[in-house]
């Protein structure tokens, strides 16, 4: 759920939520106030004030069917009396008149207020009203009647409103108290709710922002939401790996730089030292003979060579690590090109006496997608490789040739002295020998098949060492089909 509509969700519910519990609230307080409006067969509920009114309005009832049908027991002092001690307790009172003279009066009346009070009810006959009497609030009706001697009379009913009014200030007061209660805690709950699912991921962040500040990126950010703030600590997580990946290739690129020095150092030094060790002969007057000098000089040149070459690797190498040399690709027939390649080793010296063979397991001419002049570097390096560590009396050369679904597969098996299982990993690594003394005797600087490698990289493909130690080696690559609209080509 994104934060608009969690946002929007609980505005409507700090409106619905106090709507709805005000509303039960008040339901169930009316009662406690007011009494039951609608009881529904079980026994209503009557607050006092209206248990008081019910009880004075039976009085009221009593009094008027008395002076309807015996009116002289009005007349009688002990009747009215215990009647007027009984609406006093239910605040209530009586006055009665015959032939307009006073008969009875409640003592709680003065007498001024009661002509006062029988003046104003005369002149709003037929009608309650309200008249000040005692400092306090009546509603007030009046019933006319006949006494048994033929005297009009009246009896007034005086009931005491101001209950009524305090009981409804005090529900009013009460409702309106328990809305704020309502609102308040509903908004408290709501605002604590919402925010506390804002602040926490927003302070998960700035905690992981620090840790990045002080340099600890190990730990990830998992806030585990799918809404915008589920979004930015995604966001956050993927800054986070792309930097300590970048500050990993950064750490292992400067170990490579420092690594690769140190071996471009060793690896020079090897030959200029030889070189230095014959110019000092030849200037010792060691070479005092025409077959010394030439030796020396051979062995300047030799060195000389290695030199050369290492240096040719170490520019081309940097130039591959670097994405600088560009690939010319174009559609190469994989058996035709590795016959000429065969024909060329064939007129190589070094090749004497070492058999070479080409067989192609696809059945069919496969066309892949090269760069002849850098197929041509990466078999030849790997030739070299194998020549280097031929130790057998009868030495040869494999190249294979096998179709995959997407490429094709080259391999050159030679019949070596193999390399070891734990060394297998690490033959594609620059400077790398498998011989840990680094033996530069047989020449090569530790390049051929890192660059072997870099270039089949660059076209597409990979490449893979299987070896034996004792049983020679094998070296496979691949190379993509030609892509066309109907597929690869094959």
């Amino acid at each position: 759920m994104s934060i608009k509509t969690r946002l929007l969700l609980s505005y409507i519910a700090m409106i619905v939520v106090p709507v709805v519990c005000f509303g039960l609230v008040a339901a169930w307080l009316a009662p406690s106030f007011w009494g039951d409006q609608f009881p529904s067969g079980k026994e209503s509920r009557k607050p006092v004030f209206r248990e008081s009114l019910t009880k004075r309005e039976e009085l009221f009832a009593g009094i008027t069917f008395i002076a309807g049908y015996d009116a002289d027991r009005l007349l009688k002092p002990d009747i009215l009396n215990e009647t007027d001690e009984q609406l006093r307790s239910l605040g209530g009172a009586l006055i009665v008149v015959k032939n307009g003279s006073v008969l009875f009066a409640s003592p709680a009346i003065e007498s001024a207020d009661v002509s006062a009070y029988m003046k104003a009810a005369v002149e709003e006959r037929g009608r309650n009203g309200w008249q000040q009497l005692n400092k306090e609030g009546y509603s007030v009706e009046s019933h006319d009647f006949t006494f048994g001697d033929r005297s009009k009379g009246t009896v007034y009913f005086l009931s005491e409103s101001r209950s009524m009014f305090v009981t409804g200030m005090y529900f009013f007061a009460t409702m309106m108290l328990t809305l704020l209660v309502i609102v308040a805690l509903t908004n408290g709950v709501l605002t604590f709710l919402v925010s506390r699912s804002i602040i926490k991921p927003l302070y998960a962040l700035k905690k992981a922002a620090n840790e990045i500040k002080e340099g600890n990126l190990d730990r990830p950010v998992l806030l585990k939401r799918t809404d915008e703030l589920g979004e930015l600590g995604a966001a956050f997580e993927e800054m986070r790996v792309r930097l300590y990946e970048s500050i990993r290739l950064q750490l292992q690129y400067e170990d490579n730089r420092k690594e690769l020095i140190s071996s471009i150092s060793h690896d020079l030094k090897t030959p200029i030292t030889g070189i230095k060790a014959c110019v000092e002969a030849m200037q010792d007057g060691i070479t005092d003979t025409q077959a010394k000098r030439e030796k020396y000089v051979n062995m300047i040149a030799i060195k000389s060579e290695q030199m050369d070459r290492l240096i040719d690797e170490l520019f081309l190498f940097s130039r591959l690590d670097l994405n600088k040399l560009p690939f010319q690709l174009e559609l190469v027939e994989m058996t035709k090109y590795l016959a000429s390649i065969i024909d060329e080793l064939r007129l190589d010296p070094r090749m004497e006496g070492v058999e070479l063979v080409l067989s192609n397991h696809a059945g069919i001419e496969l066309q892949v997608m090269a760069d002849r002049e850098k197929l041509h570097r990466v078999l030849m390096n790997i030739v070299d490789n194998s020549l280097k560590y031929m130790d057998k009396d009868e030495k040869w050369i494999r190249m294979e040739v096998q179709a995959g679904e997407r490429a094709a597969t080259i391999s050159l098996e030679d019949n070596g002295t193999g390399i070891n299982q734990e060394a297998l990993p690490n033959i594609f690594d620059r400077f790398y020998r498998a011989d840990p003394s680094r033996n530069t005797t047989m020449g090569g600087g530790g390049l051929g098949l890192a660059i072997a490698k870099q270039m089949i990289e660059g076209q597409g493909g990979t490449i893979w060492a299987q070896s034996e130690r004792g049983h020679g080696t094998r070296i496979s690559f691949t190379l993509p089909y030609q892509e066309s609209s109907g597929g690869d080509s094959r």
